[in-house]
């Protein structure tokens, strides 16, 4: 649990003592490359901070067809909102591309962390807006961008992530085909 203990640090000021009753409650899993970790229909309050691999979260839309809506790499968190804090049902697919290992979070969990150190929620606050920020940005680059300006973008946001996640899930997530991405890459390969 490295990598959140030091996320968590680089957030809020924690003694080993504080640290070791959260680190009591928390659960770290692991899941095999293309295992599920949630899938439509069900009801989870769990949010997924990644300690190591690659997961995603996407849909399939009624031809079949799959749409990334996020990658989570190594520190990254992902969830499916609807489910965590709405209670409703799961609308998103979220699996391990690689062998990953996750520590699965709640609420309980951040009322915990908010007990010991009150300014947890105001970071919280701040990693919700700019997620909220970086999912406007997104909607804004697949409405305007080019195919080229959101890989570029893409490499940006995962700039070690381009050899661990499969072309055609990159194609998915950026909403083009497997085709128009090796296109692109060939472009700028070219100069």
């Amino acid at each position: 649990m490295e990598n959140y203990k030091k996320n968590l640090k680089s957030l809020i000021e924690l003694n080993d003592i504080e640290w070791s009753k959260i680190e009591d409650k928390l659960v770290e899993k692991h899941y095999k490359k293309n295992e599920f970790i949630l899938v439509p229909g069900e009801y989870s309050e769990d949010y997924y901070f990644v300690e190591c691999g690659v997961i995603r979260s996407y849909t399939i839309d009624d031809n079949g067809k799959e749409h990334v809506i996020q990658f989570g790499t190594e520190n990254w968190f992902v969830s499916d909102r609807n489910s965590a804090i709405c209670k409703q049902q799961s609308k998103f697919y979220i699996q391990a591309i690689e062998d990953s290992t996750l520590i699965i979070l709640n609420n309980e969990i951040n009322k915990l962390i908010t007990s010991i150190n009150p300014n947890f929620l105001v970071e919280q606050n701040k990693l919700i807006q700019n997620h909220v920020r970086s999912l406007q940005d997104r909607i804004n680059l697949l409405l305007s961008a080019t195919a080229k300006t959101r890989y570029l973008e893409f490499i940006r946001l995962y700039p070690n992530q381009v050899n661990r996640i499969p072309q055609w899930m990159i194609a998915s997530y950026l909403g083009i085909t497997p085709e128009s991405l090796s296109r692109v890459r060939k472009d700028i390969a070219n100069g």
